[in-house]
């Protein structure tokens, strides 16, 4: 329990400290605001492009070797990523995204088949741990960098010591060396039938957008608001209200929501908190701006949480979690992953944030339609969803 907690701890600070510290980097480097993106958006690519593959490799050497290779890999692309100019900064950046894409997929899978009665709770305290770091990750990044005027590759580096921390906890997981029971027996039928499923194209859909939304915004939402009057530490701490209020609802919503018969008023309800704190955030008014923010973090908590649960109640096997977590991150990511570079460009494109945030806008309103269908009391079977 310990070690999922650590290893969910560093599934986005990694991530989410960049956002604080994207206009310094840009300006550092003399890079436009869709190249800037990519610094986001290639862990997305990396999610997208080996989901698929963390189960199989899984299932040759362990879950738990190959969580602890992905901890091993994560710390060198931390390193790599700081410290060594600007190539390793992408270099760097698409190992970390490498890394985390396995964690993602596997921890799903690994909740359900050790903790199968109280995957709920664990979903929910992996979630709060992941949102309590990934919040950490965007507060402290533009204050580290004043420490001993270590500067924007400083602070990137200082994210290294929580990866030490979680290898040393996660080494004793090595001896296990026996598979899972029923891990082994997942069959290609069984796999096309996730691509073959209305259900879980509905699942993917909703986890893609929501992802879209919340990396959009953790790239670029400080800078937006320090186009409003913000400094760059002001805007650096609107991004952790906004992954603050994020936590309470990463636990909340799975208890909730393995209580509840089906999940559709809840998947239908981020989508309208999304609409809400995205369009306090277009009114530009700096009095609404901590109030939208707040209503974002909901939004993103409770959408996260549910697809993680998603994952686990439409399915009826770790094995067929893993599978459904690595369809749903890898189509999902790759989607998600052209948010923050089309969210640039647009910007690039206008001149302005007015057109970029009425995108996000408009594909909340395709979260609110697929929340509500994958929150249906259905479950996937070997060729179609069925009802329960």
């Amino acid at each position: 329990m310990i070690g999922v907690i650590l290893i969910a701890a560093n599934l986005r600070a990694p991530l989410t400290s960049i956002g604080s510290l994207i206009t310094s980097i840009r300006t550092d480097l003399g890079i436009s605001h869709a190249l800037a993106g990519t610094i986001t958006t290639l862990p997305l690519l990396a999610f997208a492009l080996l989901s698929p593959f963390a189960p199989k490799i899984a299932h040759k050497i362990t879950m738990e070797r190959t969580i602890f290779l992905s901890l091993v890999v994560l710390a060198i692309g931390i390193v790599l990523r700081s410290l060594f100019g600007t190539g390793a900064l992408f270099a760097g950046t698409i190992l970390i995204g490498v890394a985390i894409a396995f964690g993602n997929v596997l921890l799903p899978g690994f909740i359900k088949m050790n903790f199968p009665l109280k995957v709920g709770i664990m979903t929910g305290m992996y979630g709060v741990f992941m949102n309590i770091f990934a919040a950490l990750g965007s507060g402290l990044s533009v204050p580290l960098t004043f420490i001993g005027e270590i500067g924007w590759e400083g602070s990137l580096a200082f994210w290294v010591i929580p990866v030490f921390v979680a290898i040393a906890v996660w080494a004793p997981q090595l001896k296990k060396v026996k598979e899972p029971a029923g891990y082994s027996k997942a069959t290609p039928k069984e796999k096309l039938s996730l691509v073959r499923s209305p259900l879980a194209w509905m699942i993917t859909i909703f986890m893609g957008l929501q992802s879209l939304v919340f990396y959009t915004l953790v790239t670029w939402l400080p800078e937006i608001l320090q186009g409003m009057g913000y400094s760059m530490s002001a805007a650096g701490w609107m991004l952790f209200l906004m992954q603050f209020a994020i936590i309470p609802f990463t636990f909340i919503i799975p208890v909730l929501a393995e209580r509840m018969k089906n999940q559709s008023l809840l998947g239908g309800a981020t989508a309208i908190l999304f609409v809400l704190g995205i369009t306090g955030v277009l009114i530009g008014n700096q009095s609404l701006i901590p109030i939208s923010v707040i209503l974002i973090g909901i939004g993103a908590g409770s959408a996260f949480s549910l697809a993680m649960m998603f994952f686990s109640m439409r399915t009826s096997t770790a094995v067929e979690a893993s599978d459904m977590s690595g369809m749903a991150q890898s189509f999902g990511y790759l989607l998600a992953a052209a948010g923050p570079i089309v969210f640039g460009g647009l910007h690039d494109m206008t001149g302005s944030w007015t057109m970029p945030l009425i995108m996000l806008i408009v594909l909340a309103g395709v979260i609110f339609i697929v929340g509500i269908a994958a929150g249906r009391d259905t479950v996937i079977s070997n060729t179609v969803s069925k009802e329960r």
